[in-house]
């Protein structure tokens, strides 16, 4: 209770700095409206911003669950292949140094504008933190345990599924958090770059027509929608790893 007041009295306060600054500095609504303005414009365009905020919604889950399985299945190629380590892995830091902003557009050319370009840049954008986190983890499994079970004849499969992967499954849970946060952005840019729907559609939308109230809200909606993904994701990693304890 008290975290969450914490969190509440945070939040407060930022929204009473917000209102200050837009009277202090008398700044026009076009400039920055005021919170009570993105209040009044979010409801009275709710069924617009909930209209947009479900095909967003739909991007991101589906590309966290592509992006999650594919890290993990990767990392799990890459743990128990020498060959695939020396091979792929090298690709995959190169990867990296490619801006996701240059890729946005060759996925709309190749996907088209519909849900398919956005799910890929999700999916893109997550997948190197959920890799590299479960690897890492799965690459750091306590020796000893190792050593028990190759004397107990177990072979590189069962080490790898019995001993390996429990072991770095809170490596994995790191990544998923980091997934979470990660994949609003990735469909987002993706809805930048070229779609009709979408609550990155409708930001541009607005700013092209100078409804900046309309642009806030819809980017309030997507902060909170990207808080309530991590706490869930959260809180599922914490429940699992839970049960998995006891």
């Amino acid at each position: 209770m008290s975290r969450a007041l914490t969190v509440a009295a945070s939040g407060l306060m930022a929204l009473a700095l917000w209102q200050a600054l837009v009277w202090l500095a008398a700044l026009p609504p076009f400039i920055l409206p005021g919170p009570l303005r993105v209040a009044e414009t979010l409801w009275s365009s709710r069924a617009l911003i909930a209209e947009h905020a479900v095909i967003t919604a739909a991007e991101v889950l589906i590309g966290l669950a592509l992006g999650a399985l594919l890290g993990a299945a990767s990392a799990i190629g890459l743990a128990a292949s020498p060959a695939a380590r020396g091979l792929i892995r090298p690709m995959m830091v190169f990867s990296q140094a490619i801006p996701v902003f240059a890729l946005a557009p060759i996925l709309t050319l190749w996907l088209g504008y519909g849900l398919a370009s956005k799910i890929a840049m999700a999916l893109l954008i997550i997948y190197f933190p959920v890799t590299s986190a479960f690897f890492d983890a799965l690459m750091r499994t306590p020796q000893p345990l190792l050593d028990l079970g190759r004397v107990m004849g177990a072979s590189s499969a069962r080490l790898m599924w019995h001993i390996r992967v429990p072991s770095a499954l809170p490596g994995l849970a790191s990544g998923l958090r980091l997934a979470a946060v990660y994949a609003p952005i990735g469909a987002i840019i993706g809805e930048w770059v070229g779609a009709s729907r979408g609550l990155g559609y409708l930001m541009l939308l607005a700013n092209g027509r100078a409804k900046i109230d309309l642009m806030f809200a819809a980017l309030l909606v997507l902060a909170v929608f990207t808080l309530l993904l991590h706490r869930a994701v959260d809180a599922a990693c914490r429940h699992w790893l839970d049960a998995r304890a006891g």
